[in-house]
């Protein structure tokens, strides 16, 4: 009928909902740039260890490169998520790319400090495009009819390129030579390819712009807020304990539990995030307020093994806070993100997707650096037990908000 016809070729024009016309193998391709850019946040984990013993630097140091991580994706999240629900998505994911492949060359050379600083500042800005951009244009592929699959692959593409990127860095590290060339060589490839599928992509730009500032704090509409808060909740101390593992976990395993082998640093996170992947399979179809429910016992649940850990030198423990660390993220990010696909309309989804994410790096970019000058002031079990106490009590908050907003739903329904 032209009617019809006429609203399927609007819907396309906007890069939206007629996206849900594609066939389910794009919706997989699509979320292939988000994997390939979290390979690459990840990828320097086990190498820092080399850095440090070339270079020279602390701890501290060593959790301040890792928040430029942090500070770039901030800024980023200030300004993809309005440019991409304006201009698409395509605008904001190629010049993303183009700064990741930028980020490699540094990565692969770096010889100080300031390199890693801009190397990661380049994989922030990268990695904040693909968590607005890049996951909205996986739920746009996805359509309105597959919103919680579309939900659920951009955040399953997330955690398992963030788990790969570590375990793929130490196993190249530890048996070819040249290990960060060799490392940030093939972390190019990927993205090559990355680049080839977004030019590919079925998006379309938006067909009515938005308005207000380009550059601004992401929020969501009215009526959304509740959902957001929920979604920060339990989403920042999840990822702040993963941010955690990520900068001081190989610290710790050398310091504390005398494990010095790169495979195992990365092979820890990889196993960190397998689970975050893993756990979000097994809760897909459970109601979203109890997946967040669950991220928020499941990240209190690691912080308690990570005090024992550190007070009983067990690797047994140290390896279980691992694993409840990934799931506790992977819940927090599923539930605050399918909250989302479910409350905002596609033409604010990726600046609602950024707001989600700024609440979340806030707090994993602060907390993980004041535990690291803590460490090098009062040794790194006292540090990371401080720290583990601190996100052990906000876990537990963000569980609360979490019940407390269940209660208020349930009154306005009765």
């Amino acid at each position: 009928m032209p009617g019809q016809r006429t609203a399927q070729v609007s819907a396309v024009s906007t890069g939206r909902g007629g996206a849900g016309a594609a066939p389910l193998w794009w919706v997989w391709l699509a979320a292939w740039p988000v994997t390939a850019v979290f390979v690459l946040s990840n990828a320097a984990t086990p190498l820092y260890v080399l850095w440090q013993r070339d270079i020279g630097f602390s701890k501290g140091t060593l959790t301040v490169v890792f928040a430029f991580y942090i500070v770039g994706l901030l800024g980023s999240l200030l300004v993809c998520g309005v440019v991409s629900d304006r201009l698409g998505r395509k605008p904001v994911l190629l010049p993303a790319l183009g700064l990741a492949l930028a980020a490699c060359l540094i990565f692969a050379t770096a010889t100080s400090v300031a390199a890693l600083i801009a190397a990661r500042l380049f994989t922030g800005i990268a990695v904040g495009a693909v968590v607005s951009a890049g996951m909205a244009a996986v739920s746009d592929v996805a359509g309105p009819d597959r919103k919680r699959a579309g939900a659920l692959l951009a955040s399953c593409a997330m955690v398992f390129g963030a788990g790969l990127g570590p375990l793929l860095a130490g196993v190249l590290s530890e048996t070819l030579p040249a290990p960060t060339v060799t490392v940030f060589g093939v972390e190019a490839v990927l993205l090559l390819t990355a680049v080839l599928a977004v030019l590919r992509m079925p998006l379309d730009r938006p067909a009515v712009p938005g308005h207000g500032a380009w550059i601004r704090v992401p929020g969501v509409p009215t009526g959304s807020g509740r959902q957001l808060a929920q979604g920060i909740a339990v989403f920042a101390p999840g990822i702040t304990a993963t941010s955690f593992v990520l900068s001081l976990g190989p610290s710790l395993l050398t310091g504390l539990l005398h494990a010095t082998s790169r495979v195992v640093a990365g092979a820890l996170a990889f196993v960190m995030f397998l689970a975050a992947t893993g756990v979000q399979f097994a809760v897909q179809r459970l109601d979203r307020r109890t997946v967040l429910l669950l991220g928020a016992t499941a990240t209190a649940l690691a912080m308690t093994a990570l005090i024992t850990a550190v007070g009983t030198a067990s690797v047994v423990a140290f390896v279980l806070a691992v694993l409840l660390a990934g799931a506790g993220q992977g819940m927090g990010q599923l539930g605050g993100l399918s909250l989302l696909n479910s409350a905002v309309p596609p033409a604010r989804l990726a600046e609602a997707n950024a707001a989600l994410n700024v609440g979340g790096y806030l707090m994993a970019g602060i907390l993980p650096v004041l535990a690291g000058y803590l460490s090098d002031a009062v040794g790194l079990t006292t540090g990371t037990t401080a720290f583990g106490a601190v996100l052990l009590g906000l876990a537990m908050a963000g569980g609360g908000v979490v019940l407390a907003g269940g209660r208020r739903a349930k009154r306005r329904l009765n």
